[in-house]
C-alpha cells in the first residue's frame, strides 16, 4: 500500500478484513461531499449468507442511512475492484458522484468491461470513474485469496 494514501487505504483495509473472514477481499469506502468517510464494508456474501452482500452496496446502504436519504449526491466511492454490473447500477441509482476503483475486472466488472452500465442509455446517472487506484495490492489480495483457494492453479 505504499504511496497510496486516505479512503483507498481504508478500502484495502476492508478488503483485508474480508480475506480475513474467507470472503472475496473486496473493500469499499463512501465519502461524503465535505471530505469526511460516512461509510466502509467488506463483502459479507459467506457471512450473511447473502449474494448481494457486495462491499459496494453494504457501504452504500450504510452512507445512505448516515445522511438520511437514498441519493448520495456529491459523494466518491473507492471500491479495490472493479464494480460488477449489480453494483454499477446500483452506485447509479445512489447518484455517485466519483467513482475510485483499484483492480480491473475482465470477467465480472460492470464499469469498464463487461455490461458497461454507466454507458447504457437505460442509466440516468454517471459518476466520473477513476479506475487502477491502487491496481497493484488490490489484485495482489485477490490473486492470494484465490490462489489459496485454488491449488494447482496460477
Amino acid at each position: 500500500m505504499r504511496g497510496l494514501t486516505g479512503p483507498m487505504v481504508l478500502a484495502l483495509a476492508e478488503a483485508e478484513a474480508a480475506f480475513a473472514r474467507g470472503e472475496v477481499p473486496v473493500g469499499a469506502v463512501v465519502v461524503g461531499p465535505t471530505g469526511t468517510i460516512l461509510a466502509r464494508a467488506g463483502n459479507q456474501i459467506e457471512a450473511t449468507a447473502d449474494p448481494t452482500a457486495h462491499a459496494e452496496l453494504l457501504a452504500l446502504r450504510a452512507a445512505a442511512q448516515a445522511l438520511g436519504t437514498p441519493r448520495l449526491v456529491g459523494c466518491a466511492l473507492y471500491v479495490t475492484l472493479e464494480p460488477c454490473p449489480m453494483c454499477a447500477q446500483a452506485i447509479a441509482f445512489a447518484r455517485i458522484a466519483r467513482l475510485y476503483y483499484g483492480a480491473e475486472d475482465p470477467k465480472g466488472g460492470g464499469v469498464d468491461h463487461g455490461p458497461r452500465i454507466f454507458q447504457s442509455t437505460s442509466c440516468h446517472h454517471r459518476p466520473d470513474v477513476y479506475g487502477l487506484i491502487g491496481a497493484a495490492p488490490a489484485a495482489e489480495l485477490l490473486q492470494r485469496f484465490f490462489r489459496d483457494r485454488r491449488p494447482g492453479k496460477g
